[in-house]
């Protein structure tokens, strides 16, 4: 072995170190946090209870090291194994990326949550006015029971307490993300109470009308999962085609890290892969937004 190549294994070795102890140091504060909320073994005067966010506050730090930081330690693998900073640096890029998709499924979550929230707002609505109570009572217990109007239901509930404009605050909360169904509730409310229409018979077709297009969004994906799976498969192939390179004794990650050949159809290929999933994922996306 030369002395460029010893000098670049203490260089990876040194980047291994310093990122798990970075790790470490993540999980390390988050048992901190933990301590915070035991004392002696025990609860800290709040019961169970604190026991319950301990649990839920590490899970979200080890479910956050899972989604994002899987990347970095792939590349610290493959660099201890090629003798490369080369796949180091490719996995912290990777690290924003998968941030920024764990983001997006998060939001795409939590649309989808306050979806059937503004369904179960519109459905316990209905319940309540069918049994009596006055439009404004009946919505204060719908939005408590529900959640459905998110964090405009301040606002909402108190225009429908002290007689304001119930459907311009329902227009406003439903510019929450997901809650376009709370458009629907304001023009059933104005119409129900500016003509004296009947309000439940208008939130039970409202209701089945969001809960129609919830069901057809969702067959959608689902008719979508294969050709979603079928891209990250083909994305998949040129790891495939690595290890059976390893396993013919043809040694590709040498001629991939280590030759100006190699680290050009590395990145010329890395370009390659990254263009075909965001454009096959474009596709599928376009087909969900359409």
């Amino acid at each position: 072995m030369d002395v460029g190549t010893s000098e670049m294994s203490v260089g990876v070795a040194a980047v291994c170190v310093g990122a798990l102890v970075w790790l470490m140091g993540g999980r390390q504060s988050g048992a901190r946090r933990a301590q915070l909320l035991f004392a002696d073994g025990g609860a800290v005067g709040l019961g169970p209870p604190s026991w319950e966010r301990a649990a839920a506050e590490l899970r979200r730090i080890r479910g956050r090291l899972r989604a994002e930081w899987w990347s970095l330690g792939v590349g610290l693998v493959v660099a201890v194994l090629g003798a490369s900073v080369v796949p180091v640096v490719a996995g912290a890029v990777g690290v924003p990326l998968l941030r920024r998709v764990r983001l997006a499924g998060e939001a795409r979550r939590a649309r989808e949550s306050r979806g059937d929230a503004v369904i179960a707002l519109c459905s316990t609505l209905a319940g309540e006015v069918r049994a009596g109570r006055q439009p404004g009572e009946a919505l204060l217990r719908a939005a408590l029971d529900s959640g459905g109007l998110g964090e405009a239901q301040a606002a909402v509930l108190a225009a429908a307490r002290f007689g304001g404009d119930v459907p311009g605050a329902l227009a406003s909360a439903a510019r929450q993300p997901g809650a376009d169904g709370l458009l629907g509730l304001a023009a059933c409310w104005r119409v129900a109470v500016d003509q004296g229409a009947g309000l439940a018979a208008g939130l039970d077709r409202l209701e089945g009308a969001l809960r129609a297009d919830r069901d057809q969004r969702a067959d959608l994906r689902a008719q979508l999962a294969g050709a979603r799976a079928t891209a990250v498969m083909l994305a998949g192939l040129p790891v495939l085609g690595l290890l059976l390179g390893a396993a013919m004794g043809a040694d590709p990650l040498r001629v991939l890290l280590h030759s100006g050949a190699g680290l050009g159809c590395l990145v010329v290929g890395g370009l390659l892969e990254g263009l075909g999933m965001w454009w096959a994922l474009r596709i599928v996306g376009g087909v969900e937004a359409a």
